[in-house]
Parts: structure tokens; sequence; C-alpha cells
């Protein structure tokens, strides 16, 4: 007798069935993850240094306002992030 998991496996590989990636995908895939990384980590050491002078000069609107900034780039930089998996992940089929 097949558990619940199971059955909802099945049921999930039949919808979307599961494509196998080359190596040349995944090293890519590796890739983008990287430098959407790099490009997060850089845009958060610009913005937090901001938003440190900011709260310093006693500027408690800039500093929201950066605060929400960042939130932004990091929810636009995840958004692309996905787009090219998915790229990836559609070529492979």
């Amino acid at each position: 007798m097949k558990s619940s998991y199971e059955l909802a496996m099945e049921r999930l590989s039949k919808t979307a069935p599961v494509t196998k990636l080359s190596a040349g995908q995944k090293k890519q895939i590796a890739e983008i993850e990287m430098k959407s990384k790099a490009k997060l980590a850089e845009r958060e050491l610009a913005l937090k240094d901001e938003i440190r002078k900011a709260a310093n000069a006693g500027e408690g609107e800039k500093v929201e306002q950066l605060q929400q900034q960042l939130m932004h780039e990091r929810k636009t930089l995840q958004a692309e992030l996905e787009a090219k998996k998915a790229d990836v992940h559609r070529h492979a089929k």
C-alpha cells in the first residue's frame, strides 16, 4: 500500500513531469545563482551603508525609504533568478 506522500508525488509527476538536467545545465544554473547572489550582496552592501549613514544623520524617513528599496531589489533579483532558472528548465525538455 502506498503512502499519501507517494500518491501525491505520482499525481504531481503526471501534471508537472520532472525534467532531467544535463551536467551543463546544472552548471549553468549554478552560475546563474552565483551571479545573482553576488549582485544581491553588492546591492545590500551599498544600501546598508546608505541606511547606516541616514540613520546616523537622524533621517528616519530616508532610512525607511532605503529599507523599502532594499526589499524591492531583493524581490526583483529573486524573480529574475527564478525566471532564468525556469528558462534553463524549459530548454531541458
